[in-house]
């Protein structure tokens, strides 16, 4: 195996590594057990008061989510700004990689009452997997050529979907059979969760054996040292984005239908035990069953990307989930039509996302992937409470999840129109530009 391609299946295998950090903790363990620990820990009226404050003990885990985020948007254009210039994007995706797998080990010690344990163990954790998947994303550039980025991309997140949905499976397994097994629901739900640290570390061996390391290149500018100066460096990212108004068109669409997505793939099962009555054990299933069907999409899309281009099959991508949330509108009506339209969703799902990468990979000028996609993370992040604001809102409003779900069209649409708008030839051209670099 020669070295570019020994690179290329090493950057595969860091999404087959951290995947089962985003499914098994972040979507599926980790919120009802620190909310039970933090339960345990309230006061006769339900609150906990960590620093003095008094939050309520259902709210904490979301807290512990948001406050992490924030840190992301402070810590990761410096972050970025610093593997830029100091050529080390390989090195750093390690140091975050680890940071992360041994405090989502660390996880495993959480018991009640220890609530600010398992808070300061999340933030850490969950900010030390965005910081590495900047990383990650930014290497793209460096393991395929621009017309190989698309297939790379697709077969990354297809080996991601496998690994977050192997370790899923059988920690379900477990929990499902810790009675037998001599374990309690607690004892089972933080093995479980532990797990997903040590998969993430073992799994991380692979890139770290196999990407190349480049040599150091400018040396790292003095207002770049500090990871203080985040908002700086998101500043400078964003003023050069005005001289590549397609490549900043494209975030902004992307932005928007990717809110989209995320909020129905997070409200989806409440969706369906609410409106259909369906039982966690079926829609434990079903989350497992996107796994690996939505593999099989990333794939698929990576043929319509060759014939249609990645624009085109990610426009293919939106009209789907914009007939998906239609159908649920006007049609779903039984448990076995809504493992149906999973299937549907779970296969437009990876081709969506792992062809938004690879596009935006083109459109961003060489040298500085890593505070591009510093950026790319930020504001995915940043704007991921708007989908389930209008979801709120819009059931409070009407009363009816039907209805809610029908609202999350405007994120489609809107995107669809505006990444129909965005000139790709263009993009790439002003993006390449050295007047435009910042």
């Amino acid at each position: 195996m020669d070295d570019r391609r020994r690179a290329r299946v090493g950057w595969y295998f860091y999404d087959f590594a951290n995947s089962a950090f985003s499914t098994t903790v972040i979507t599926v363990f980790l919120g009802p057990h620190l909310t039970a620990v933090t339960r345990a820990a309230a006061d006769a009226e339900g609150f906990v008061h960590p620093l003095g404050l008094s939050l309520h003990a259902g709210s904490f885990f979301p807290y512990v989510v948001s406050l992490s985020v924030a840190l992301q948007a402070l810590v990761l254009p410096s972050l970025g700004a610093m593997a830029d210039h100091s050529r080390r994007k390989k090195q750093m995706l390690g140091v975050f990689a680890y940071l992360g797998a041994c405090t989502t080990m660390a996880l495993y010690f959480v018991r009640a009452p220890d609530y600010v344990l398992g808070g300061v163990l999340c933030v850490i954790a969950n900010l030390s997997f965005g910081a590495s998947v900047v990383f990650y994303n930014a290497l793209l550039a460096d393991v395929a050529a621009p017309d190989e980025r698309d297939a790379v991309s697709s077969r990354g997140w297809a080996l991601g979907y496998l690994g977050g949905g192997l370790l899923l499976a059988m920690n379900f397994g477990l929990v499902s059979r810790a009675p037998a097994l001599g374990l309690t629901g607690d004892q089972a739900t933080r093995i479980s969760l532990a797990s997903a640290g040590l998969w993430w570390a073992l799994f991380t061996l692979v890139p770290m054996l196999t990407l190349r390391s480049t040599e150091p290149a400018t040396p790292l500018p003095p207002h770049a040292r500090s990871l203080t100066a985040g908002f700086t460096q998101l500043a400078l990212t964003v003023r050069s984005l005005r001289k590549q108004p397609r490549t900043l068109l494209f975030l902004v669409a992307y932005l928007l239908y990717n809110d989209g997505i995320q909020t129905v793939v997070t409200l989806s099962s409440q969706f369906g035990h609410e409106e259909l009555g369906l039982s966690m054990a079926t829609l434990a299933g079903v989350i497992l069953m996107v796994q690996f069907v939505a593999l099989l999409g990333s794939l698929a899309f990576e043929q319509v990307a060759r014939v249609s281009g990645a624009k085109g099959a990610i426009i293919i991508a939106l009209l789907g989930w914009t007939g998906a949330l239609v159908y649920v509108y006007a049609l779903l009506r039984t448990p076995g039509e809504f493992v149906g339209l999973a299937v549907v969703i779970a296969l437009v799902l990876g081709g969506s996302q792992a062809l938004s990468r690879s596009l935006y990979s083109l459109m961003i000028p060489h040298g500085y992937e890593a505070r591009y996609f510093s950026l790319y993370e930020v504001s995915d992040r940043g704007t991921s409470w708007l989908g389930p604001l209008v979801f709120g809102l819009s059931l409070q409003f009407s009363g009816s999840y039907r209805v809610a779900l029908l609202s999350l069209v405007v994120f489609f649409a809107a995107g669809l129109l505006l990444l129909a708008r965005v000139d790709v030839r263009r993009a790439i051209a002003e993006a390449t530009n050295p007047a435009n670099v910042p």
